[in-house]
């Protein structure tokens, strides 16, 4: 898988993200480009922000045994998938100001590197490793930038 804490990697990105223009309409699903943009910005969100809840006990348990493996393996995202309700984006967005902040959060990523990710503790999954990380990263923000044809 493409490694995003590769320079060019994340350069690529940030590219694909810069030809989104605000009429741009997706290719499947109900996301308009300003909400898949914020929907992005939930993942970094729960990085670097503490603005969403940590699943707790049982529920913990089974996001780490139902849902990790799905979303740090390599396999992609199918089209249309369910997704999680605090990445669910129901209103509308700035869109200028959700790209930014994407853009901004993905050089902080590169920018940290992968040893500041390697066993480092996630929201919802415990500790992952980089590739882990990477999977979880890039394979999400790919399956978007596909969606709206970039």
């Amino acid at each position: 898988m493409t490694n995003i804490f590769d320079q060019k990697e994340t350069e690529t990105v940030i590219n694909r993200i810069n030809n989104l223009r605000v009429e741009t309409k997706p290719k499947w699903g109900k996301m308009s480009i300003d909400q898949m943009l914020a929907h992005c910005n939930v993942a970094y969100e729960m990085v670097y922000e503490d603005i969403h809840p940590k699943p707790k006990g049982l529920k913990k348990m089974l996001v780490k045994l139902l849902i990790k493996p799905f979303v740090t393996n390599e396999k992609p995202y199918k089209k249309n998938g369910q997704t999680a309700p605090q990445f669910l984006v129901k209103d509308s967005k700035n869109f200028e100001l959700e790209k930014e902040r994407l853009i901004n959060y993905l050089e902080k990523t590169q920018s940290l590197g992968e040893s500041h990710f390697d066993n480092k503790e996630s929201h919802s999954f415990g500790k992952l490793t980089t590739n882990e990380w990477n999977n979880l990263f890039y394979k999400h923000i790919n399956h978007h930038l596909n969606q709206f044809g970039v």
